[in-house]
């Protein structure tokens, strides 16, 4: 028997299109006598379209956008009209890879795939998640962050600060975004003050992070209780650093995979992969990015909590160099949604005194 998959794409947030390009590989690589296809499309001003069931791939991301020829729904709709088995976010940054979504099906009690409420919001917000990772003792490089309030009231301090704790080059970020909207790299103090005034156009807090001469290494982390990791795969980018247009639309960048690590290297990455899996309460999935220097220290620079899956993506590149093929991938992520869903079934929510 079919399960119900309802897919949540699209989303108000600056990777917006990044979404439909996850969704449009998702759709893909479902086996449609395995799973009937709902899908959802979210507008960039938050409006939800349910299309109708998809039977087999689409050819652009233009048929995902149901805004003319689908129907209007309000998010409790999910469970008013329709029957879902599990709901796959597939958003990424805010309003969908921040825990808001993640809440909200809690509270309609669906099972979804990939990490819940704590761990999204968590791994969302790049202050939090650091200063999570710098209690647990993970390895990180230096960084400070300000909320424009602060920095709008003493700018030259914010700069001094950070001149005086990171030095140039630094990289400057929004605090609550992915897929390298926003990020600058700074080698003075007229392009930090250039790179604030990015960063803030997206998020209200941002993070500078002390720039490093390092290679890029990734490790995909899939389970729950006992996550797995995969083989490292190393990103080598021909620009200066992995900037959006190389991620998603110039497909120039090189990945490759596995990485050339040492034995020795490759068990610290995963350890420190799974300490940061374990650190953050995450299930499912996450892809956890690190930075390996030429003297051989590592650094954990962060974790994706919905890493993408679109044809340029690392995620799901390392599965399948790990044995693990798309379309096993997908349905394993379904799998621990509804491991972890009837695990919380089990839990009791009335007090017997």
């Amino acid at each position: 028997m079919k399960k119900n998959i309802c897919l949540l794409y699209g989303g108000k947030s600056a990777e917006h299109e990044v979404s439909l390009q996850t969704a449009k590989a998702v759709i893909q690589a479902l086996d449609t006598s395995k799973f009937a296809i709902h899908p959802i499309f979210i507008t960039k001003e938050g409006a939800w379209f349910k299309g109708p069931e998809l039977t087999g791939p689409v050819e652009s991301v233009e048929e995902l956008q149901f805004v003319d020829n689908g129907q209007q729904i309000y998010p409790n709709a999910l469970t008013e009209n329709f029957s879902y088995d599990v709901v796959f976010p597939l958003l990424h940054g805010p309003n969908g890879e921040d825990g808001t979504v993640q809440g909200m099906l809690e509270l309609l009690n669906i099972p979804y795939v990939g990490n819940g409420v704590l761990a999204s919001s968590a791994g969302m917000d790049k202050v939090i998640m650091k200063n999570l990772f710098a209690q647990a003792g993970l390895e990180q490089v230096n960084y400070v962050w300000f909320i424009r309030s602060t920095w709008e009231a003493a700018p030259e301090r914010a700069y001094d600060q950070v001149e005086k704790e990171l030095g140039y080059p630094c990289f400057v970020k929004p605090a609550n975004l992915g897929s390298s909207v926003g990020i600058s790299k700074c080698d003075n103090r007229e392009e930090l003050d250039k790179a604030f005034i990015e960063a803030f156009k997206y998020d209200r807090k941002i993070i500078i992070e002390e720039g490093v001469t390092a290679r890029e290494i990734e490790i995909g982390v899939l389970g729950n209780d006992f996550p797995e990791c995969s083989v490292a795969g190393e990103i080598v980018p021909k620009k200066e650093f992995y900037d959006y247009q190389s991620k998603y639309l110039d497909g120039e960048t090189a990945l490759v995979i596995p990485a050339e690590v040492t034995a020795e290297q490759y068990t610290e990455l995963r350890t420190m992969a799974t300490n940061a899996f374990k650190v953050l309460d995450c299930s499912g999935l996450i892809r956890a990015d690190f930075f390996v220097t030429n003297d051989g220290k590592t650094f954990i620079n962060e974790v994706n909590t919905m890493p993408g899956f679109t044809p340029f993506s690392m995620f799901p590149l390392l599965w399948k160099h790990t044995g693990v093929d798309y379309p096993q991938l997908i349905e394993r992520l379904v799998e621990l949604a509804l491991e972890r869903y009837q695990e919380k079934q089990s839990i009791t929510h009335i007090h017997q005194s």
